[in-house]
């Protein structure tokens, strides 16, 4: 078979708008339900349990509270697998991980998200845990190339944190791992995992949900033993809008609906 390569645009395309500056639908599929706060955070751990994000007992999502005290957030608490989280599983915590409501305990490693949630105001909510693709990159240190139009959803975002300092159980620990990820929103951790920060729950779960795949396109792409076709800056920057701006909300809307359809108990 001889492979043929093509190029995707001339390195120098001019810079293109995208999202809903050249584009917005008057009305979109919704969900069909109001969902609180709690329900909402309960509905992203079963979609990223679901599409292999997570990896059996580890992980955490934390979103911070509204109307609560000052930094305080929801998580999962330790023990439950993110398929089987609802809404009634979840706990608040204050801003230092000390469990304010919930049956169940917290990990320590809750302070990889409070000082974060610290540190960056735009993080509303944090999102850690080991998608296997991205542990594979992570193993050796890498970061995913850019192959295709959905990982510009990614572009100039991405960061890798190389120092692996064992379990993250600890203030200290997090707020300096917290300095070393700065103000980068998809960050791979050597030898780790990942963490994806965001202002919405929404958001946060759509780049949650699409960067293990982009991590396992990279992976084959280095497989093939080619050179990735270059996405020229221009077209990575428009495409990023739209898939930000305009995937979003429909891409939460439609994940929603067909868990409420297999696992309407998540609500409870």
């Amino acid at each position: 078979m001889t492979l043929t390569t093509a190029p995707v645009g001339p390195a120098d395309a001019p810079m293109r708008d995208g999202g809903t500056a050249t584009w917005s639908p008057r009305i979109t599929p919704p969900i069909g339900v109001d969902l609180t706060e709690r329900q909402a955070l309960a509905c992203a751990f079963r979609i990223l349990g679901h599409s292999g994000f997570s990896e059996n007992i580890a992980g955490h999502i934390t979103m911070l509270k509204d109307g609560g005290p000052d930094g305080a957030m929801w998580v999962n608490p330790w023990g439950l697998w993110w398929e089987e989280i609802s809404a009634a599983d979840l706990c608040v915590v204050d801003r230092d991980g000390t469990v304010l409501e919930g049956r169940w305990d917290v990990t320590p490693a809750i302070h990889i998200h409070t000082e974060l949630h610290r540190v960056r105001p735009d993080a509303r909510v944090v999102v850690h845990n080991h998608p296997y693709y991205v542990t594979v990159l992570a193993a050796i240190g890498v970061l995913p190339a850019i192959v295709h139009q959905t990982g510009c959803m990614y572009d100039g975002d991405l960061a890798l944190v190389h120092e692996y300092t064992g379990e993250v159980d600890d203030a200290a620990l997090g707020a300096d791992l917290a300095r070393r990820i700065g103000d980068a929103s998809v960050v791979i951790l050597a030898s780790h995992g990942i963490i994806v920060t965001a202002p919405t729950i929404q958001e946060a779960t759509y780049r949650s949900a699409s960067i293990d795949r982009a991590c396992r396109l990279a992976y084959d792409v280095m497989l093939l033993g080619r050179d990735p076709l270059e996405i020229a800056p221009g077209l990575r920057h428009g495409m990023k809008k739209s898939l930000i701006e305009r995937g979003t909300d429909v891409y939460w809307a439609g994940a929603v609906r067909a868990l409420l359809r297999r696992e309407p108990e998540v609500l409870n």
